[in-house]
């Protein structure tokens, strides 16, 4: 997501192949699932963009459910690597509010306007300032000014673990930080079931009276 930093691995069973398609928002959590035979068709309507735009044209090769299932795991695999030394060089210095047009970043980090918008769409929903994605062109002003819990709240969400382990991260924060902010974002994925009160438990209403005779007499 990729209103979210989210990676996970999908597995397309019937073919074997093994892929890790990058979540870092919704549209990417959906499109994990056409890419593993999910429901393609309302995935692709989320993601439709104006394929005129950087954007467009990125979501409509990363995300094309027409790929050979090799060749896509080449792409990502490739995107991973490249994703994760920017991530690096972020996080050397993460109070810094990296700036610059998106054809600017794209020359000083060495790839591509268009990997430079994969990234972009990636870390948007992990940026203190969101960038105007959908509608930037390489010429458009972009910031990569990261709110660091955020940021790393994200990659554990995504199950990124190449990315919330890179060393510079204890640079930031304590273990203890670092744990506590880990248990946090697991948590708050984990679905609570309510505790099943028994028919001769105390009702819960607080009348004194056990479950069966009051609040529950009728269930």
């Amino acid at each position: 997501m990729v209103s979210l930093l989210g990676i996970k691995k999908c597995r397309a069973d019937e073919t074997g192949v093994n892929i890790r398609v990058i979540l870092e928002n919704d549209w990417s959590r959906k499109m994990a699932d056409a890419i593993t035979g999910g429901a393609a068709s309302t995935l692709e309507n989320e993601l439709k963009v104006d394929e005129k735009t950087l954007l467009g044209q990125w979501r409509k090769k990363a995300y094309n459910q027409n790929a050979e299932k090799e060749s896509l795991r080449h792409f990502w695999n490739d995107y991973f690597q490249i994703e994760k030394s920017i991530y690096e060089q972020l996080l050397q210095n993460p109070d810094e509010v990296v700036t610059g047009t998106v054809k600017e970043l794209a020359e000083k980090y060495h790839i591509s306007v268009e990997t430079m918008t994969g990234f972009l769409d990636g870390i948007n929903d992990s940026l203190k300032e969101k960038n105007p994605i959908e509608t930037m062109d390489e010429d458009t002003v972009v910031n990569l000014g990261f709110d660091k819990e955020l940021l790393y709240k994200n990659m554990v969400d995504a199950k990124a673990d190449w990315l919330y382990e890179i060393p510079a991260w204890k640079n930031i924060f304590s273990e203890e930080k670092l744990h506590e902010l880990y248990l946090e974002q697991k948590k708050s994925g984990t679905i609570v079931k309510p505790k099943k009160i028994g028919r001769n438990d105390p009702c819960p209403c607080g009348s004194g009276k056990k479950y069966k005779k009051c609040c529950g007499r009728n269930k």
